[in-house]
């Protein structure tokens, strides 16, 4: 007579062999759809997908927009700087020299700075016979939109 087993201490058996998710099962001949219901969905659909290239187009677009008008104004910046100082600069020039010699003209800033160029035209003040306005413009070559620097002058001249 055969042995008497004590079914408690014996680990149990799986009813059916392990198949993984979505790997097809010869013995039950079906996929293990309902596993992979059990242990959630593993993976993306196309519609999320493209909801998300869709989310990431829109936020690329602005920061794109963003840092073009970064640059911008960093270039608009940059050439206010730069003309100011060199009008500053060309104003204390005239203003050093004799008031009788001061007339209008152009020029340029020299070769530290070949793309800038200024231009000065005096003229009488109406309102007074011994008033004079110096407006002395200083401008970019290079730059497409704002590319003139104005700075006026109101001197008294003694006759």
């Amino acid at each position: 007579m055969p042995p008497v087993r004590d079914r408690r201490r014996e680990p149990r058996r799986p009813s059916r062999p392990f198949t993984a998710p979505g790997v097809f099962s010869a013995r039950r001949g079906q996929d293990s759809a309902d596993s992979r219901l059990r242990h959630g969905r593993r993976g993306f659909t196309l519609l999320e997908v493209m909801i998300a290239m869709a989310i990431l187009a829109i936020s690329l677009v602005a920061v794109y927009q963003s840092q073009s008008q970064s640059v911008s104004m960093a270039t608009d910046a940059r050439f206010l700087t730069t003309a100011a100082l060199l009008a500053q600069h060309r104003m204390a020039e005239i203003e050093a020299g004799h008031p009788a010699k001061i007339v209008s003209g152009n020029g340029n800033f020299g070769d530290d700075f070949p793309d800038y160029t200024w231009q000065v035209d005096v003229s009488e003040v109406e309102e007074s016979a011994l008033g004079q306005r110096v407006i002395l413009s200083v401008t970019n070559q290079r730059m497409s939109g704002r590319k003139a620097f104005r700075l006026t002058l109101y001197r008294v001249v003694k006759p």
